[in-house]
């Protein structure tokens, strides 16, 4: 993984996103992914 900054403050025992893959990663919970 990458380093990168977070708008909150990461978790222990929870997998810290950066912003496009915390997006990402949201989305991807609501519903299959679109292309």
């Amino acid at each position: 993984g990458k380093e990168c900054e977070v708008p909150f403050k990461p978790t222990e025992g929870r997998p810290v996103y950066c912003r496009d893959c915390f997006q990402k990663h949201r989305s991807e919970r609501r519903g299959p992914p679109r292309f």
